[in-house]
């Protein structure tokens, strides 16, 4: 499989990389993990030949065949979900774009070269598989759960989650035997991320994944490769055994620097007290040379740097009325298609609710319409006394300008807000000194987060209404934007799959099912989703 050589990548003065080298078993599960902006999408873009690296070199044998998934789905698919998933085989609709201006050269002007070109094209295309491509596109997206209803609707109207299996039935189509998934579980319900773990079990090939799902990656990985402050380090196991080994490793070489440091003090009191004595010097020179051989060797030894972790908090600036939000006989929706109808929903200062249901059973689609993103399709909507909103949208770049800095960003988001309490904030969030000055759009998804929660953090506002925020951000954020929701004094309303996350703070559960229902429940004390 891939085999990895020296490989080393800078971002100013920022090691991602340093001299990495990696050979990838066949058919194993590798897990890549490390903290929102370790490098983990600028490493997978290097592997799949997107980005160039500073030094060293990737080695991809001829049998290999490569897929990647991105984190995001293509912003300009096709105009129907099968044209969009045969658009995966690159390589045969090229063939196909080949043979189809072979027809119509042929067509315009008919000669013996122009049929013959187009013969071959034809041929080329046909031995390749060409006119099995739509059947094999078809069967694919059965497989995935799509009706075949769907394959001639635009791929703009699935939800998240069905856009994302799209993008994977366009890898699919190519047969890979070396997956790569950058975040796979973002966007996805709880049926969905069942399934995919389920797929990727029986995958048959190298798979290369990148996610902050504690139980995906204890399901799934074989190894473990950890990045941190430009070191790559590979472990045997899945997510839990790289933290017990890692620990262990710590700890083993902290033991192992101590007693080289005593060695060193023990020889530099020698040398200290008989330097001078010249029956002793001789004696004193040779332990000064083996002080210095200690010291090498105690360089050579990398004690694990403990990630950093964020620390924030939510405060508000004015409190709101005791009903908050009161929707009733709503529909949500787009046009003529009605995801959910005659919903209330009362909505009380301090109550923490986290809205649950399958993919494209309208969750996001109701909070857009709640923040008039898209208006409702019947019903009514009143606001409650002094209630100011903060909405965090499922996609950073729908609030983000990817060519603006992250300082002006969120300035321009939380204009009430000073420079200094917006760069204490960024730091906070682990943004600090030059990273402010950072365009978006060379951030990670992580770090682009940061920014929005930073711009929510500023705004100070008395209801939050969050669409997937753990999206992206890695395991200790998720833990910290947990703990932060719930020493909040406001009011949420959030979407998300994560059950731990909402479990941390959630006083309320929405649920939405396909019969287009929704039930507020009350989540008692000790009681768990």
């Amino acid at each position: 499989m891939i085999i990895i050589q020296n490989l080393a990548k800078r971002f100013g003065n920022k090691a991602l990389i340093d001299d990495f080298s990696y050979n990838f078993p066949k058919n194993a599960n590798i897990a890549l993990i490390g903290a929102n902006g370790a490098g983990k999408t600028t490493f997978l873009n290097i592997v799949c030949r997107l980005e160039e690296a500073d030094s060293g070199r990737v080695i991809v044998p001829k049998e290999c065949v490569l897929a990647y998934l991105p984190q995001s789905p293509n912003e300009n698919p096709k105009s129907t979900i099968l044209k969009e998933c045969i658009a995966g085989h690159q390589m045969l609709c090229d063939l196909e774009d080949k043979r189809d201006q072979a027809l119509k050269a042929m067509t315009d002007d008919y000669s013996d070269e122009a049929y013959a070109n187009y013969e071959l094209a034809e041929q080329e295309f046909a031995a390749k598989g060409g006119y099995a491509l739509e059947a094999d596109a078809k069967g694919i997206l059965v497989g995935l759960g799509l009706e075949t209803s769907q394959f001639d609707s635009s791929p703009l109207t699935l939800s998240g989650g069905w856009r994302m299996r799209l993008e994977l039935a366009k890898l699919l189509i190519n047969n890979p035997n070396f997956l790569i998934l950058d975040e796979p579980t973002n966007h996805l319900d709880l049926p969905s991320l069942t399934w995919l773990e389920q797929y990727l079990k029986s995958f048959k090939g190298t798979l290369l994944f990148v996610s902050h799902d504690r139980d995906f990656l204890n399901n799934l990985s074989e190894v473990t490769i950890h990045m941190s402050n430009g070191v790559m380090r590979v472990y045997n196991g899945d997510f839990d055994s790289f933290l017990q080994q890692k620990a262990e490793r710590s700890e083993q070489t902290r033991r192992e620097k101590i007693s080289l440091q005593r060695k060193q003090d023990h020889m530099q009191a020698f040398v200290d007290r008989f330097r001078a004595k010249a029956t002793k010097a001789k004696q004193a020179q040779s332990r000064v040379k083996m002080i210095e051989r200690l010291k090498q060797l105690e360089a050579k030894l990398d004690v694990d740097e403990p990630d950093k972790k964020t620390n924030f908090n939510m405060k508000i600036e004015k409190v709101s009325g005791k009903i908050v939000l009161d929707i009733k006989d709503v529909s949500i929706g787009y046009g003529d298609v009605v995801l959910n109808k005659n919903l209330s929903l009362k909505i009380m200062r301090g109550q923490k609710i986290a809205i649950i249901g399958a993919n494209g059973i309208g969750k996001s689609t109701l909070l857009k319409s709640i923040v008039s993103e898209i208006p409702f399709l019947a019903g009514q909507r009143d606001w409650g006394m002094n209630v100011t909103v903060g909405y965090y949208s499922q996609d950073q770049l729908d609030v983000l300008d990817k060519n603006k800095n992250v300082l002006d960003n969120v300035m321009s988001m939380a204009p009430s807000a000073t420079i200094q309490q917006v760069r204490a904030l960024l730091g906070s969030l682990l943004i600090t000194n030059d990273d402010v000055r950072k365009l978006v759009k060379v951030l990670s998804g992580g770090e682009r987060s940061k920014v929005v929660i930073a711009a929510l953090l500023a705004q100070r506002n008395n209801f939050l209404i969050l669409d997937e925020p753990t999206n992206h951000l890695d395991m200790s954020s998720v833990e910290m934007l947990s703990a932060a929701l719930d020493a909040y004094d406001g009011t949420v309303l959030v979407v998300s799959h994560n059950r731990a996350f909402i479990n941390a703070f959630a006083t309320h559960i929405l649920v939405m099912d396909k019969y287009k229902k929704a039930e507020l429940i009350s989540i008692d004390d000790g009681r768990q989703l």
